[in-house]
């Protein structure tokens, strides 16, 4: 059914004739703005996540204005808040995001923006978080390999207590599969195509440092370097008694002595991520395992 005049005068937008104007020397943050003060509806930024190390800082901003709600992750936060503007007028169809082939300024960073008119898997997954009040999805990149003209990456995306890993021949490509088999695995355990799935609380540093149950006391008393022992066992126990749970990834790519590596994440809150080596698969397990119930004894021991 069409629209009157009158009711379409109650939806103002930005026109092309504004866009056009503006493009040259405007950022999405900056027409935004103007499209919020247009419509009496201020857009509203908030940090959701900041994580990475010093080098290499990852931010997660939402933006919300009017009903529209969008996501941007950027390498610093004005990045990530330029991605969620842009995915917020992306959303508002404005047309203000290319006119004529001269794309607003943008500092994206390389960081693609999630919206959510037609999510993909990682958008879906950044959506379920925040509307659940999850954590937000980390992804990890865990290996590079590959000639330059053909990179192949690694990449493990974590939900929760949830752990996938996907390969890839982009970091976005990577993430994107990673993303998808989570996607997949909390459509599997919901037992359908609504996610019904709740994860179980997060066990925190000061649960372990807390407890008395038997194998946290055992690990706080016994040392760890008794030979031939079987730490994998021994971490699947202490997990399986504190409410965690023990993923192993292993890493294609041989040290340089010839061993085998991996890494061990346990997903604490904190996470702890943990790296082993060995003559074997099963030995570099074990040697993860034995890092891991170092760094528990260490953090259940401290008062």
């Amino acid at each position: 059914m069409s629209q009157s005049p009158a009711m379409k005068a109650k939806e103002p937008s930005l026109t092309k004739h504004e866009v056009q104007s503006s493009n040259f020397r405007k950022t999405p943050i900056q027409i935004l703005h103007e499209y919020g003060t247009k419509t009496g509806s201020l857009p509203v930024y908030v940090m959701e996540k900041a994580e990475g190390e010093d080098h290499l800082p990852s931010f997660v901003f939402s933006v919300k204005i009017g009903d529209v709600c969008c996501t941007g992750q950027g390498s610093s936060k004005k990045a990530a808040k330029h991605l969620a503007a842009e995915a917020a007028l992306k959303v508002l169809q404005t047309d203000a995001i290319t006119v004529g082939n001269m794309p607003v300024k943008s500092e994206s960073n390389g960081v693609v923006a999630e919206t959510n008119s037609n999510p993909n898997s990682v958008g879906k997954l950044q959506e379920l978080a925040l509307h659940r009040g999850w954590r937000l999805p980390e992804y990890t990149v865990l290996m590079e390999a590959g000639p330059p003209h053909k990179r192949e990456f690694t990449i493990t995306c974590r939900l929760e207590s949830l752990t996938e890993k996907a390969v890839g021949n982009s970091k976005k490509a990577a993430k994107k599969a990673a993303a998808e088999k989570i996607v997949a695995q909390l459509q599997s355990l919901s037992g359908c195509s609504e996610f019904t799935w709740t994860p179980k609380p997060s066990v925190r540093f000061e649960n372990l440092r807390n407890s008395l149950a038997e194998k946290i006391s055992l690990l706080r008393r016994n040392p760890l370097s008794i030979p031939n022992s079987d730490y994998i066992q021994m971490i699947l126990e202490v997990a399986k008694e504190q409410g965690f749970e023990v993923t192993y990834f292993d890493i294609d790519e041989l040290t340089v002595n010839g061993q085998y590596q991996c890494l061990v994440e346990l997903s604490t809150h904190p996470v702890i991520v943990c790296h082993g080596t060995g003559i074997s698969c099963g030995n570099a397990h074990n040697d993860a395992a034995h890092s891991a119930l170092q760094y528990i004894k260490i953090m259940a021991s401290i008062k």
